[in-house]
């Protein structure tokens, strides 16, 4: 039986999220009306293209392959045109909300993101731009290029943007994908794990950016270079091994450790297993009922939480709840939207596995003395 209660739930979650965001930019306002809070300085130089493009990475598996028709495909239908209004207005160097494609070490992170979207809804957010806002976006990600990624998990930005830049049938720099693939597969450590540049670090880039990037990127490249075609089938293998450990990392009610940077990006520490539940690379040892189960609990604890919003419905600094101080130098308003990932399964349909039935998770049976499978490395 469709679990259609998560499933709302989500879907008004998203709406509650994205609102603000687009329904100020659509009329060209958001540098006016939206805050900014941070303990960094000029963060309001890069703050806006933050919260729209890790806010659309998480929307557009919807925007791409949610429902055609009823009353979900007539909200699918409104929010691709305000996506699509959004991108026309943060490309166009006329318009005020023109978002900072080329100053400072920020954009080639934000454009990444944006670029990420283009990547999962090529048609919703690409083919059916106008024209001009095609080779306004075009040439946004471009200017991008005279930026040099820190040695991290950064090359990967650079990266994704070259390949929306191959998909969107432009003109792209292999280089720039090699590169990164073939470094990343330095820094693997195993286990499903990757190292964030040389040394391992604890907390949760392995999900916010690493794993989604490098299984993305190598679906859509693989069989345009030889040896990118030997990399594909162990990066997906480790990125099956990750999702599960990340399963297994949320307990009977719904928390998971707090650790490592970027903490206010809430339940976007899980975009790992979210999109392996999107596309149906989760383990056979996962049903995917039990991973919808185990975000959605995660979702409720975090976005419940008293202060997670402000008056006018804008995220603010926080894990759960408002805590600024949790917020490191470079996190703003803006970057918080990268919570908006964990939305990837709403590209699958009502009637998909991931959507049927209540089921529970693995910390959940074990802690309950319920009997479960053993672990094991990859």
């Amino acid at each position: 039986m469709t679990n259609s209660n998560d499933r709302a739930y989500w879907l008004r979650t998203m709406q509650r999220i994205a609102d603000p965001v687009l329904n100020a930019l659509t009329k060209e306002q958001l540098k006016q009306k939206m805050p900014v809070e941070s303990s960094g300085a000029d963060r309001d130089d890069y703050t806006h293209l933050e919260a729209f493009g890790r806010l659309i990475c998480g929307m557009a598996p919807w925007l791409e392959h949610g429902p055609q028709a009823g009353e979900e495909g007539e909200l699918r239908d409104t929010y691709a045109a305000l996506i699509r209004q959004g991108i026309t207005v943060a490309t166009d160097p006329e318009s005020p909300d023109y978002m900072n494609f080329t100053d400072g070490g920020q954009p080639i992170v934000d454009a990444a993101f944006l670029a990420h979207a283009i990547v999962r809804a090529p048609d919703a957010l690409f083919n059916k731009l106008s024209s001009t806002a095609k080779r306004n976006l075009v040439k946004a990600l471009k200017q991008t290029r005279t930026r040099k990624p820190v040695f991290s998990n950064w090359l990967l930005f650079s990266a994704m943007i070259e390949t929306a830049l191959f998909i969107c049938g432009e003109s792209w720099d292999r280089m720039r994908v090699d590169y990164a693939l073939k470094q990343h597969e330095q820094w693997y450590l195993g286990d499903g794990v990757y190292g964030d540049g040389p040394s391992y670090r604890a907390d949760y880039y392995n999900s916010f950016v690493i794993q989604p990037m490098l299984v993305d990127i190598i679906r859509l490249v693989y069989d345009q270079e030889a040896d990118w075609e030997i990399l594909k089938p162990p990066i997906l293998e480790r990125a099956k091994r990750f999702a599960t450990i990340q399963e297994k990392s949320i307990s009977p009610e719904g928390t998971f450790p707090v650790i490592g940077r970027s903490i206010t990006y809430r339940m976007g520490a899980f975009q790992h297993l979210a999109q392996m539940a999107l596309q149906h690379n989760l383990d056979v040892s996962l049903h995917p009922a039990q991973v919808r189960c185990a975000l959605t609990i995660v979702m409720k604890r975090m976005i419940e939480a008293k202060g997670t919003f402000d008056q006018q419905g804008w995220l603010t600094i926080g894990f759960c709840g408002h805590q600024p101080g949790m917020g490191e130098g470079y996190i703003s308003t803006g970057s918080l939207y990268l919570c908006a990932t964990v939305f990837l399964p709403l590209g699958l349909p009502e009637d998909d596995d991931f959507w049927q039935d209540e089921r529970a998770w693995t910390a959940k049976k074990a802690w309950s003395g319920q009997d479960i499978s053993i672990d094991s490395a990859y």
